[in-house]
Order: C-alpha cells, then sequence, then structure tokens
C-alpha cells in the first residue's frame, strides 16, 4: 500500500508545505501557497499529480492548530471530491505534539519549512489522532454551541468585574451578603435611586422598606429585616472622593448593560440552536433522555463529538475531550497522585463537565459517585469530584449514541431503543 503524507505549516497569509513518500523523500520540492481558494486549488492539484505519479492508495494531510488559519482548509481538503479517492486522513495535531517529535529530530532550525517538514514526518511516524470528519451538519451546530461557550465565559468575566467594582463602591454589602443574588433587580436598581453609600446610610428605614417591596416583586420574605440590614451595611461602609463615587457608579452601570446584553445574545443563540436541533433527532433524543442534560448541553455534546462512530470505545472518546489522567510507574513505584491530561478538545471537555454537575443534581448514580470522590479527595475537592464524574458522564454519553438507546436507569439491561 503506497502512502503519500503532506505537511502543511499555516499563517495568516499563507501556508508552506512538504509532501514525502513512506520512505521519508520528498516527492516535490517544499512550495508555498496563500491562504486562499485559489492557494487550496494550487495545493490539491498539487497533490493528485504525486498521487498518480506515486500509484497512491492513501492519503495523509497534517497541519497544526493554529487558531482559524486552518479551518477552511482543513474541511476543504476533508471534503474535496478529487481526492476521495485517495481516502485522505486529515489530521490536526496539537502544537505542543509536533514540538516534542521535532526535538527527537535533532537540534533543528525554526522556520516554516522545517515546521511543514516535521509534520509531514510525524504524519509518517504514525500513531496518529483522530481524522477531521466532515459533515456541515455538525460544523453549522459547533458554530453556534462555540458561541455561546464564548458568551458565557464572557458574561462570567464581566459579572466577575462588576463585583470587584461594587466592592469598591459599597464594601460591606459585598462582604455581609444583604442581596442573595447581587444581580438581581434590589441589588442592580440600587445605585439608580440611592446616589451614594451616603444617600442609602441617612434614609429612613420606611424608605428603604418601599424600596426594597417595589423591587423585589415580593421575594423578601422579611423586607425590614433586609432594609435594617441594608442601612447598618451603608453605615459601616467606607467612605469615598465625590470624583471616584462619580466614576464607579458609571462603571457599574456600563457592566450591568454589558451583562443584560450577553444574556440577551445568550438567549438568543439558544433559540438558534434549538433550530438545529431536529437534524439530529436520535442523537438528542438519546441525551436529552437523560434528567439533567437539556437541549444546550445536548447540542454541545453532539457538535463536538462529530459522530459517535469516530470512537471505538469510551476510553478514546474521553482522551478526545481531555478527562484521562496521566500514569507514572518505575519499577516497584506506581504514583498514585497523578494530573489530568488537557489536550484534547476543552470545548468538549467544557460540557461533559457542566453535563456531570448536572447529572449529580438529579441522578442517584451520579450524586453518589460526586460524593464518594468528594470525600476521597485531599485537595480541591469539588473540582476533583465533578472531573472524575464528567469522566463517569463520558461512559454514559457514549453507551446512549452508540446504542442509540433511550436512559432508563430502572431496565438498563432493556433500554428502549430509538426506532
Amino acid at each position: 500500500m503506497n502512502k503519500l503524507f503532506v505537511g502543511l505549516d499555516l499563517s495568516l497569509k499563507d501556508y508552506k508545505v512538504s509532501i514525502i513518500d513512506q520512505n521519508g523523500v520528498e516527492v516535490v520540492k517544499p512550495f508555498s501557497v496563500t491562504n486562499d481558494q485559489n492557494g487550496a486549488d494550487i495545493l490539491i492539484d498539487t497533490i493528485l499529480r504525486c498521487c498518480k505519479a506515486l500509484a497512491v492508495d492513501t492519503l495523509f494531510i497534517g497541519l497544526e492548530s493554529t487558531s482559524v488559519y486552518g479551518w477552511h482548509i482543513q474541511h476543504l481538503l476533508a471534503d474535496s471530491p478529487q481526492l476521495k479517492p485517495y481516502h485522505p486522513h486529515i489530521i490536526c495535531f496539537n502544537p505542543k505534539l509536533i514540538e516534542n517529535f521535532k526535538k527527537s529530530l535533532g537540534n533543528l532550525p525554526k522556520n516554516d519549512w522545517v515546521d511543514a517538514n516535521t509534520i509531514a514526518e510525524r504524519l509518517r511516524f504514525g500513531r496518529l489522532p483522530k481524522s477531521c470528519p466532515v459533515d456541515f451538519r455538525y460544523l453549522a451546530l459547533q458554530r453556534l454551541t462555540r458561541y455561546r461557550y464564548h458568551l458565557v465565559e464572557n458574561l462570567a468575566r464581566e459579572k466577575s468585574y462588576y463585583l470587584s467594582n461594587l466592592f469598591l463602591k459599597f464594601s460591606a454589602i459585598c462582604q455581609d451578603k444583604v442581596f442573595s443574588n447581587n444581580f438581581g433587580a434590589s441589588a442592580t436598581e440600587l445605585f439608580h435611586e440611592f446616589l451614594t453609600v451616603e444617600d442609602i446610610a441617612t434614609r429612613s428605614l420606611d424608605e428603604l422598606i418601599d424600596f426594597i417591596m417595589e423591587h423585589g416583586k415580593k421575594h423578601f420574605e422579611c423586607p425590614q429585616a433586609t432594609a435594617k440590614a441594608l442601612k447598618e451595611t451603608a453605615a459601616k461602609s467606607y467612605r469615598l472622593n465625590a470624583s471616584v463615587d462619580n466614576s464607579l457608579s458609571f462603571v457599574l452601570k456600563s457592566c450591568l448593560e454589558n451583562i443584560k446584553a450577553l444574556e440577551k445574545q445568550i438567549k438568543a443563540v439558544d433559540k438558534a440552536i434549538e433550530k438545529e436541533l431536529p437534524l439530529f433527532k436520535n442523537e438528542f433524543l438519546c441525551l436529552t433522555s437523560v434528567k439533567g442534560i437539556g437541549p444546550v448541553l445536548a447540542a454541545g455534546l453532539i457538535s463536538e463529538i462529530g459522530g459517535i462512530s469516530r470512537f471505538e470505545n469510551d476510553n478514546a472518546l474521553a482522551k478526545f475531550s481531555g478527562l484521562y489522567w496521566s500514569e507514572y510507574q518505575s519499577g516497584d513505584f506506581t504514583a498514585d497522585d497523578t494530573f489530568i491530561r488537557k489536550t484534547g478538545n476543552h470545548y468538549l471537555r467544557y460540557y461533559f463537565i457542566q453535563a456531570a454537575e448536572q447529572l449529580r443534581k438529579y441522578l442517584p448514580e451520579f450524586a453518589d459517585y460526586y460524593s464518594r470522590k468528594y470525600n476521597e479527595s485531599k485537595t480541591h475537592h469539588h473540582k476533583r469530584a465533578l472531573v472524575l464524574t464528567a469522566r463517569k458522564a463520558v461512559r454514559l454519553v457514549f453507551a446512549l449514541l452508540r446504542d442509540e438507546k433511550l436512559y432508563n436507569p430502572s431496565a438498563r439491561k432493556g433500554d428502549i431503543s430509538i426506532s
């Protein structure tokens, strides 16, 4: 069986190409093409000529994961009808893997041409990651779920920034937790009604009670106690210079507007995700049959897995998502304390961890497992227990998608198949 190996070193404007045969011999002189459709056409034509000249049976094309620069060429090559007769495997390497492999080749210089050849040699070495699947249904859904991840990250960052400025403005309200939620209606309207901490401290208790009852929408069991606590925290909070106080008020108002805009965008993305889900009816039904996994979590898992047939078993899926642990053993010694590998798909790892957080709340099996691992941990109890629970969730998700069955904990051997 003749094999051809193509290494691509990508950048914003162009990429370097190295093509070698299965003996490591350069088939053509390394060349550069522009990172656009014209360059892709030149690359495909060159690869086709090499495949025909060497009677190639299988084609391997490798590139490093470099932001978005390789996104177009990666999927264009995998979906190219001209290359399909040569069964192309499109491999996207973690840059650390290529860097470590390059060290094993000796003291090589650092330039794009050498990097392209290193990638081609790494392909020839074997033991490759999973090749890039091309199913544009998954890619479309993936754009939405990754954008939602981006929005959620920004929302968390914005809320953290808001709370840090809230402490500067009104220190004691953060210390004493007058409101259960500092992003609730009462807390966020506080400085629209009262401009400064001094203004709150000097208001009558009745005025503060009226404010809490108006904006709290009857969610406070005892408005009088909340008003009294608010007045006490205002009295002991630091007083600020007027100009600094005004600047902080502006920052807090702007942060709240950003938070509301992000929350609105997340709701819009959730609706867009739900519109895509009918294309994945069976997968969606399998995952949402588990209490705690809703449409958004199901969509995130489905889009990043990209078809369960890509994975031989749950270990392969766990490794792809970065939910597996290193091993350290030498002679009679085996380390008890090992660290998690985080070289996989961090989006998929995020959605598995989010799923684990929900499953431990709704399913006794996962709740018991989480509690056991929490108690066994010596440090970082919650994080360790949650990640281990996520690894358990990988087994569940893999089994449901592989067998196309609904989750039925009371009859595990007779789960309902999806027709």
